[in-house]
């Protein structure tokens, strides 16, 4: 199926940009970064923009950076070029984890980090890793820049803190250098997509859990936070007991009647994957946890 005409803008800058988003604000008006979620939708006749405003060549929204105890992420940054960075796998254990399990090669060849965030599908890889890993979202619109906590930044599906005319330019993540990561998920047989995803950073001292954030996808209209599970963590240790526990109240503080329910999982199914994932990401990060404390 061929999508409805529109009109195709290129922005070289951020601010050209943000002067096209003004002048087509009365327009149904999309931007394009990799465009792996809003083509299809387009060809599907699910979204019909009248105007595309393409970003993905803007120079300063590419690359990887670390700037003082910050990762810094370009809105444009492919998948692919994100993991091969070394910062990034140093600084975002889990960020980096969860962006390895997006689709396959050539998806994340096009994908964008930037793009994943400001489309806010509840059941991409990213929404858990981001807010596991205290991301930060900058975000740049007709009034200047501007930063959102992760913990702000999702309101539900396809929806975020995001207004009109806004454009997300880059992602902070605090280095989690000295903390374990892991991402583990139930993909779709059909589509690879997350049916349940969850993200772990664990910081130890001596063997015992000195901070956890735990966040999961798939799971609600948005990304989610496992706070009965952090705190579960917290002031133990990563062994298989302490494991069982902290997997054991994934679902506490989760309205199950709130929980997505479609053809691939019921909501009670959802609540037995959650339970499930949520283990086997805290068994990957303790197994990445084990050679950092042997150093």
């Amino acid at each position: 199926m061929f999508p409805d005409e529109f009109d195709y803008y290129e922005a070289t800058s951020v601010d050209e940009a943000i002067d096209l988003l003004a002048e087509h604000s009365g327009a149904e008006t999309e931007l394009l970064a990799g465009g792996h979620s809003l083509l299809p939708a387009m060809k599907s006749g699910l979204s019909s923009p009248d105007v595309l405003i393409d970003v993905g060549g803007i120079d300063d929204l590419h690359g990887v950076s670390v700037d003082g105890d910050t990762l810094v992420v370009g809105a444009m940054t492919s998948y692919s070029d994100l993991l091969d960075a070394d910062a990034a796998h140093k600084h975002a254990p889990a960020f980096a984890a969860a962006v390895g399990q997006v689709g396959d090669e050539q998806v994340r060849n096009r994908g964008t980090i930037g793009g994943n965030l400001a489309h806010a599908d509840p059941a991409s890889d990213l929404p858990g890793a981001a807010l596991a890993s205290d991301a930060t979202i900058v975000a740049e619109g007709p009034n200047g820049e501007r930063e959102i906590p992760i913990d702000d930044y999702f309101f539900g599906m396809y929806a975020t803190a995001l207004d009109p005319g806004e454009l997300v330019t880059r992602v902070e993540i605090p280095s989690a250098a000295g903390a374990a990561g892991a991402y583990a998920k139930k993909p779709s047989p059909s589509s690879g997509y997350a049916m349940v995803g969850i993200a772990a950073l664990v910081e130890t001292d001596g063997g015992t859990v000195t901070s956890a954030r735990v966040g999961a996808n798939g799971v609600l209209d948005h990304g989610v936070r496992l706070e009965a599970v952090e705190e579960a963590l917290v002031g133990g240790s990563l062994d298989q007991e302490s494991i069982e526990a902290a997997a054991a109240v994934a679902t506490d503080g989760i309205d199950e009647a709130m929980m997505m329910s479609d053809l691939q999982a019921s909501a009670e199914f959802r609540a037995t994957l959650l339970e499930a994932y949520t283990k086997r990401a805290l068994r990957a990060t303790a197994e990445n946890a084990a050679p950092r404390a042997a150093d």
